[in-house]
């Protein structure tokens, strides 16, 4: 048997749902091995068809989605022939609702999302389009690792052309902020306590604030090109903000708090999308 790798493939970026912290934005880190007979070439698989070919059915089957269990007793899934709705209650009453077209969302048959299950899903969904030489497939999911506090944020983007539209997706980002030039590491804890765990939202997309058993709850809605896109979740993991939630605009947001708390001060907020991206904000 002959093996072939490639590490730091790519990374999916997606949010999942915790059915104890909520939805989760995610980021991970993918490396891949290939195993099977050499062809007439003398092998197993050119790593330019493993990057295109690997690549892209892990980018349709996960990236940019949401990935529920859906084999957990508390999850209601409905679909029709244009959208799909999952209902999910907490053992508190709090609900989490998402209603979209039905690629943005994934499900695993499973009581709860963790790497090893996605890592099957995968395995199983790529190894039917590889050639008939290729016998076997292992994904391994890993997290960068970060040095410093991060977060997990989950948001939707409705004036992207792409995948960003989703109005669940989400990373997992760490965070630099300068004061007067200097790293200040109590901001950065503070900012990413702030968002751990949270979907950022734009004011302009919330519909309406409903109470659901007898709980505050927020719900967004939009129509983009993919599609109508709706997400009700507990007002408590809601961050709102006055422009639309792309990194840019949240590092911006970021340094303009920080400069109405110290306007004496200069601020430089560099704000990650994930891994390796992202955006710098100056105030």
């Amino acid at each position: 048997m002959n093996q072939l790798f490639v590490d730091n493939l790519t990374v999916i970026d997606f949010s999942y749902l915790d059915t104890n912290r909520g939805i989760l934005g995610e980021s991970w880190i993918v490396d891949v091995e290939l195993q099977g007979e050499l062809d007439d070439q003398g092998m197993l698989f050119d790593f330019g068809d493993v990057k295109k070919k690997v690549k892209s059915v892990i980018d349709y089957e996960v990236d940019h989605k949401l990935v529920i269990p859906s084999n957990h007793p508390s999850i209601a899934i409905t679909q029709s022939d244009t959208s799909i709705e999952a209902i999910f209650t907490a053992d508190n009453g709090e609900q989490i609702i998402h209603k979209s077209p039905a690629e943005a969302l994934t499900q695993i048959a499973d009581i709860e999302i963790n790497k090893g299950n996605v890592s099957a899903y995968l395995c199983d969904k790529i190894l039917q389009q590889l050639p008939s030489n290729v016998t076997g497939i292992n994904i391994v999911l890993r997290e960068e690792n970060i040095d410093g506090p991060f977060y997990h944020y989950s948001h939707g983007l409705k004036k992207h052309q792409g995948n960003c539209q989703r109005i669940a997706h989400g990373h997992r980002s760490t965070i630099n902020i300068f004061k007067d030039g200097n790293a200040d590491l109590a901001l950065e804890t503070q900012w990413a306590s702030l968002f751990r765990d949270i979907y950022i939202g734009t004011e302009e997309d919330v519909s309406s604030q409903p109470i659901i058993n007898n709980l505050p709850h927020t719900h967004f809605s939009y129509t983009s090109i993919q599609g109508l896109f709706e997400l009700t979740l507990p007002s408590r993991q809601v961050y709102l903000i006055k422009t639309d939630s792309t990194v840019e605009w949240i590092a911006t947001h970021i340094a303009e708090q920080l400069k109405q708390e110290t306007p004496s001060s200069h601020f430089k907020v560099k704000a990650f999308e994930g891994v390796g991206k992202g955006a710098i904000a100056h105030r």
